[in-house]
């Protein structure tokens, strides 16, 4: 989850919508979609609420067009309102020290503002770096960490703040 617990909210419709993934030729990313939580706001239409792991170009709270199959799989189709938030993935170096686990870096990055999940099995953390972040320090905190080799990062969806942060 990006944060939220929408369970408290009666008036709420949580869905979950599927994304179709191209692997590239190393077989990645390791599923041919991803399904990631989001919050009906119109009839084919719904606001994403927690961070994707695989899928490229989208954040929490970006507002997609959806087309439910006759198998009830709800695909997104486009994105109709972009956030201000990034999407970042973290994997912590194997080799690196023991502290750098995906808990570790979350715990690191949560004085930033910064939320997200990680999924053991792939030693992967999906953060959410929401626009209200001070964009700039979680930049320089991910770079300096991937400099010191104590993780890699990849940017799975970013804003003009986070390109021009220094």
């Amino acid at each position: 989850m990006a944060g939220r617990n929408m369970a408290s909210v009666p008036h709420v419709e949580r869905l979950k919508v599927d994304f179709a993934l191209e692997q590239d030729a190393s077989g990645w990313p390791p599923a041919g979609s991803e399904r990631v939580w989001a919050v009906r706001v119109g009839t084919d239409r719904a606001r994403l609420d927690n961070v994707p792991f695989f899928v490229r170009g989208y954040a929490v709270d970006d507002v997609v067009r959806f087309e439910t199959d006759e198998d009830g799989v709800h695909w997104v189709r486009e994105a109709v309102r972009y956030s201000a938030n990034c999407t970042i993935r973290v994997i912590p170096a194997r080799d690196g020290p023991e502290d750098e686990s995906g808990r570790a870096v979350l715990e690191a990055l949560a004085p930033f503002g910064v939320t997200g999940e990680g999924i053991a099995q792939l030693g992967m953390v999906a953060l959410n770096v929401p626009e209200h972040a001070d964009v700039p320090a979680v930049k320089r905190f991910l770079i300096e960490g991937e400099g010191d080799g104590r993780w890699q990062y990849e940017e799975g969806c970013v804003t003009d703040a986070w390109r021009s942060a220094a």
